[in-house]
């Protein structure tokens, strides 16, 4: 028999109350050609996670393995693989596979991908001792950032630097975030580097203080209105009733982006809000560009991440703790000693 591992799976969607993971022993997978095999050192727990465990998203594969803020070192390679070597320490990010062949991976929109694959999803993630990837999708980590800081940045961190481009905030403009977790946070300090006046809206009063630590300009409920009417705002919260919220926020030609996979339904919109070439926008997943991109960003910056950490066994906690708004930052879990 070859190499055990620990791992959560998912045994049937549902409330995080209700139990729908399970912690087994299975055997590790082996890379297949071009792939490696990573034994994960920390895995960052994303609200996508939640919505996969708790069937927001309909299921891809049968008891998957969630994660995919996976920092860990090359363990193993698959035939051909030679872009890493064994002890390399690196990262497995949402995006795992694309087709490179539709018209979107064709002009650099692999995000558009007709055909992707997503890690946690589509394919086993990093709640487990060992997870494996096509090397190509796999990102060198900087040193400057020990496993516990990088890990949010594999998502929280990618998906949040291309919700604020796809908002086009203009050049020291006035951006409001609503939601301030795991991405927001990081987001917030992008922005911030860039010159941009920052406002955040959270219900959670740990947030709020967050927000002002980190240097944001204001910090108020989800449903106030900020101080300044927003040239560009991103919505984090999964809550659809916050869009006519944001909206009404907007200056002429502002942007909403909306940063989540999943939203609860939206409101009836009053075409007033739209009005003066407002727009919203939705953002699907990454491109690897953005993955790079935003890596060498957080080590120029530097990004500095708040965590907390959990060991592997208390991942359905930390879910429970992320459902209930108990987690100021981002949740890791700890998996190698």
């Amino acid at each position: 028999m070859g190499v055990m591992m620990r791992a959560w799976q998912v045994v049937s969607p549902g409330p995080i109350g209700d139990r729908p993971l399970e912690l087994v022993e299975v055997p590790a997978p082996d890379p297949g050609p071009g792939e490696i095999r990573v034994r994960v050192l920390v895995c960052g727990v994303c609200r996508t996670d939640l919505h996969i465990v708790e069937g927001d998203l309909a299921p891809h594969r049968d008891r998957v393995v969630p994660g995919h803020e996976i920092v860990g070192v090359v363990d193993e390679l698959g035939s051909g693989a030679g872009r890493f070597m064994i002890g390399d320490r690196v990262g497995i990010a949402w995006l795992r596979d694309t087709c490179g062949e539709c018209r979107w991976c064709r002009r650099g929109e692999e995000n558009l991908c007709v055909s992707p694959g997503f890690t946690g999803w589509d394919a086993d993630g990093g709640y487990a001792d060992f997870a494996v990837v096509d090397e190509g999708y796999a990102y060198r980590i900087p040193d400057a950032f020990g496993d516990e800081e990088a890990a949010p940045l594999l998502c929280a961190g990618i998906i949040g630097y291309r919700a604020l481009r796809r908002a086009e905030l203009p050049s020291g403009g006035r951006l409001g975030i609503y939601g301030f977790g795991g991405s927001a946070h990081l987001t917030a300090q992008v922005a911030l580097y860039e010159g941009a006046t920052v406002h955040v809206l959270t219900r959670s009063s740990q947030a709020q203080a967050l927000a002002l630590e980190l240097g944001c300009d204001s910090a108020g409920d989800a449903y106030d209105e900020p101080p300044d009417k927003l040239d560009a705002a991103i919505l984090f919260a999964p809550v659809g009733d916050l869009v006519p919220v944001a909206l009404r926020a907007l200056d002429r030609g502002g942007t909403l982006a909306i940063a989540g996979i999943h939203l609860t339904d939206i409101p009836v919109l009053e075409y007033s809000w739209l009005f003066q070439e407002r727009q919203i926008r939705s953002v699907t997943a990454n491109t690897r560009a953005d993955g790079e991109e935003l890596l060498d960003l957080a080590f120029r910056i530097p990004i500095r991440p708040t965590t907390t950490a959990y060991p592997l066994e208390a991942a359905d906690e930390a879910l429970s703790d992320l459902a209930h708004d108990r987690i100021n930052g981002a949740a890791v879990l700890r998996i190698a000693n």
